[in-house]
């Protein structure tokens, strides 16, 4: 991929024009110049090459939890988190025409939208799910192969643009729900601009009772708020495991700069993921909640 100059500021998101990563882009930039890429590890390869500013990437839905893969890549890479977007994510089952869903033998989508539609998916048995690289890709598939027994689940706006009919609306297994998307830069955030800010880092302790349990305690002690701990495997490393976090605060705060001065000498590794700014309460509003676009 040629390095893009033409516009002031050029970002990479995953998946093709309707994909949700798309409209988290355009919520945290919206005067950029806005690229899609066919994974997330396209997106955050041309971050580090430096071919974009800047790359989206959903990391926690409040349905099935934290994003793996981008937790991985944030791990294999020098790449920093320096802003966040929350939406509301609507899923919805289309079709290249009218057709009764029980009809149906495939449905395509991202694993997290099938895993958000359980439920829904549960009612008509008799389809098998594929996934797909994103929900958009899902649509664009289902659009191509114009066979009435698929459809994907993909967004409203998705649907539109592939010329899918919509067949079933809110199939979501709850009435409300919400991905958080970040954006990775080659750089760190040590600005404090008034706001609050997250720190998100991942560490790696002993293997021994209480190691976890001793690695949090400076967190607790300086009442510092964390606010996810999610365990991921290690690459390269069979059955070992690290700890990512995110905790309330900035590496720059006096009371945080003791807490991970205390993490690392209670722990194996420390990577710190970046720094950025939130809502004091971390609101979700109809609209969606950005917070440290850059």
């Amino acid at each position: 991929m040629n390095h893009i100059t033409d516009n002031p500021q050029t970002i990479a998101y995953p998946g093709r024009d309707g994909a949700h990563a798309g409209a988290a882009a355009e919520a945290l930039f919206p005067a950029a110049a806005l690229y899609s890429l066919p994974s997330f590890r396209a997106v955050a390869q041309a971050v580090a090459d430096g071919d974009v500013d800047a790359g989206v990437l959903p990391i926690e839905s409040s349905l099935v939890g934290p994003v793996n893969e981008t937790h991985d890549l944030l791990y294999a890479s020098s790449l920093s988190i320096v802003g966040q977007v929350v939406l509301p994510i609507e899923h919805v089952l289309a079709a290249p025409g009218d057709v009764d869903p029980r009809q149906l033998r495939v449905v395509r989508s991202h694993p997290m939208a099938l895993d958000q539609c359980r439920g829904f998916l549960a009612s008509i048995p008799d389809a098998v799910a594929l996934a797909a690289a994103t929900t958009a890709d899902a649509a664009r598939e289902v659009a191509e192969a114009n066979d009435p027994a698929e459809a994907a689940i993909a967004s409203p706006r998705a649907a539109r643009l592939y010329g899918l009919t919509v067949i079933a609306e809110g199939i979501g297994d709850h009435p409300e729900a919400y991905t958080r998307f970040v954006s990775l830069a080659t750089y760190t955030r040590l600005d404090r601009n008034g706001h609050p800010f997250r720190t998100a880092l991942s560490f790696v302790t002993d293997h021994r009772p209480g190691a976890l349990h001793h690695a949090l305690e400076p967190f607790a002690r300086h009442a510092i708020d964390l606010v996810q701990l999610v365990s991921r495997p290690i690459p390269h490393s069979p059955f070992k495991h690290r700890f990512d976090a995110v905790i309330k605060g900035h590496p720059l705060d006096e009371v945080v700069a003791e807490a991970l001065r205390d993490l690392r000498a209670r722990t194996r590794q420390v990577l710190v993921f970046g720094s950025y700014p939130v809502e004091e309460d971390d609101a979700v509003e109809a609209g969606g909640v950005v917070e440290g676009g850059v």
